[in-house]
């Protein structure tokens, strides 16, 4: 009986893992107006990936861009095609002073990999790629150099 409701636990944790993970899809199979949002958010772009997922009960999709300049840009879009937030590939440089030194504090005897904006409605914040010694790790901090955890 134990085995039996250890199965079950498990099969239920799985089935929930598996309806929140990202599902690819083809243009062809969003809504109309999901496919609008994302051929005006391809005109200076390439289209690199699309995907759809059930988040807090709401599908959103995510859209994979590239620039021709290599620098990439994720936006998540909701079922009427409103987008709800863009994460864009920046240089360091373009970053408010106290996040970029909230960053360069963080990979202090390491490397920035990359560093993406990321907006939601008004507010912007900053998200940084960094190795030290051989080890990745991230962080996230808003415009005025605070750590969001």
């Amino acid at each position: 009986m134990k085995t039996l409701l250890g199965i079950s636990v498990a099969a239920l944790l799985l089935g929930s893992l598996a309806m929140s993970a990202e599902k690819k899809v083809k243009m062809q199979d969003l809504p109309p107006a999901v496919q609008q949002t994302v051929k005006e958010q391809t005109k200076d772009a390439s289209l690199v990936g699309l995907s759809k997922e059930v988040e807090k009960g709401k599908t959103v999709y995510e859209l994979e861009t590239k620039k021709a300049s290599g620098q990439t840009r994720d936006l998540m879009i909701d079922s009427a095609g409103a987008v709800i937030s863009v994460e864009e590939e920046v240089a360091l440089e373009s970053v408010p002073a106290a996040a970029k030194s909230a960053i360069e504090k963080a990979a202090a005897g390491g490397k920035v990999t990359r560093v993406e904006q990321v907006t939601e409605g008004k507010s912007v914040s900053y998200e940084a790629g960094i190795v030290k010694k051989g080890k990745k790790s991230e962080i996230a901090v808003r415009a005025d150099g605070t750590e969001m955890k």
